[in-house]
C-alpha cells in the first residue's frame, strides 16, 4: 500500500431515516500513512467540521476521548492555526469515558485532556472554563474506594451516571436534536471504545433515554469507569473512531467486518449522519485484502 489516503464503503448519504444496520453499512474509512499524519488530520478534521456547523447552529457540542491517540489528536488541535476560525464560547466539550478515579489522577480522560489543549484554550480567553464538562469524579480518597464493597461502588458509579446524564439532558435540551454533534472515540485490541467491553452488562443498556452508565469490574484498569451508553452515541450526528498501530490492526478488522458483533464493542460504533474510521497504516494492516 502507498502513502496515501483510502476511502472505502465512502458515502456522502445524510438520510435521517436509516436504521442501525444501513448506517454500519454506510460507514467510511480514511487510512493515512502514519500516526503523525493520522493525529494531525483528524484535529484539522475536527476543527473544520466544528467551524462548519457553527454557521447553521448556535453551539457545537463534542465529546473527546482518551488514550494515546485520542490525547495526541488534541496536542495537534493545540497548534492548529485552524483554531482562529472558531468562536470557541459557543463550543462545549464533553467526555465519551472516563475512569472513575479522584479529580487529580494523571488516569483522567479531562485531566489529559485539559492539559494537552483544552486548558490553554481557557488560559488565552479563548473558551469559558464552564464550557468543559467533566465527567463526575471519586470523591473518596483512594484507600477508600479501593476496598469499598461491590455494592457500595455500583451505587456511587449510578449516582455519577446520572448525575451526568442530568446534564447532558439540560445543556442539550433546546437543540432540534438533543444529542451531541461530534463523538471521538479510540478502540482497544480488545475491540471496546468508550468503556464498553466484550461481553459487559454496559453493552446492554437499550434505553435511548440513559446517556451515561456507571462501568464496574472493568476488565481494564482502572475497575471503575462512567461511559455514554451505545444507544446515545448512536444519536450523535459524527461519530469518528481513531486508531494507530500494529495491536489495533486485528481490532480494527473486526469491527469493519462484523459490524453489530456483540463480541466487539465498536462493531456498534454508528452515527446519525456519518460513521468515521480514521487509521493508520499499521492498524489497518489487517485489511490489506480490500484493496486487493
Amino acid at each position: 500500500m502507498n502513502d496515501s489516503i483510502f476511502y472505502i464503503n465512502h458515502s456522502d448519504s445524510d438520510d435521517s431515516d436509516e436504521g442501525l444496520k444501513e448506517a454500519l453499512a454506510r460507514r467510511e474509512m480514511v487510512v493515512y500513512p502514519d500516526k503523525q499524519i493520522l493525529v494531525t488530520a483528524v484535529a484539522t478534521r475536527m476543527l473544520l467540521k466544528i467551524s462548519d456547523l457553527l454557521t447553521r447552529q448556535e453551539r457545537v457540542d463534542v465529546a473527546l476521548t482518551g488514550g494515546t491517540a485520542g490525547i495526541d489528536v488534541l496536542k495537534a488541535a493545540s497548534v492548529s492555526t485552524a483554531q482562529g476560525i472558531i468562536e470557541f464560547p459557543r463550543v462545549h466539550f464533553w467526555f465519551g469515558d472516563e475512569r472513575f478515579v479522584q479529580q487529580d489522577s494523571d488516569d483522567r480522560n479531562a485531566k489529559q485532556a485539559r492539559e494537552a489543549w483544552l486548558d490553554g484554550l481557557v488560559r488565552n480567553g479563548l473558551l469559558p472554563e464552564e464550557n468543559i464538562h467533566e465527567m463526575p469524579a471519586d470523591t473518596r480518597p483512594r484507600r477508600e474506594a479501593d476496598v469499598a464493597p461491590a455494592r457500595t461502588n455500583d451505587e456511587i458509579l449510578d449516582a455519577a451516571a446520572e448525575r451526568y446524564n442530568d446534564e447532558l439532558s439540560v445543556a442539550l435540551g433546546n437543540k432540534e436534536r438533543k444529542t451531541l454533534d461530534i463523538a471521538l472515540f479510540g478502540v482497544g485490541p480488545d475491540g471496546h471504545f468508550a468503556s464498553l467491553f466484550p461481553h459487559h452488562h454496559a453493552m446492554q443498556v437499550h434505553d435511548p433515554n440513559q446517556r451515561v452508565t456507571g462501568v464496574s469490574h472493568s476488565p481494564k484498569m482502572p475497575p471503575l469507569r462512567l461511559s455514554l451508553t451505545l444507544p446515545f452515541i448512536q444519536q450523535t450526528n459524527y461519530v469518528w473512531m481513531v486508531a494507530s498501530g500494529l495491536s489495533k490492526a486485528d481490532a480494527v478488522h473486526s469491527a469493519i467486518e462484523r459490524p453489530g458483533d456483540p463480541d466487539i464493542p465498536s462493531s456498534f460504533a454508528a452515527g446519525h449522519r456519518q460513521t468515521l474510521w480514521m487509521v493508520d497504516r499499521n492498524a489497518f494492516s489487517a485489511q490489506q485484502h480490500i484493496l486487493s
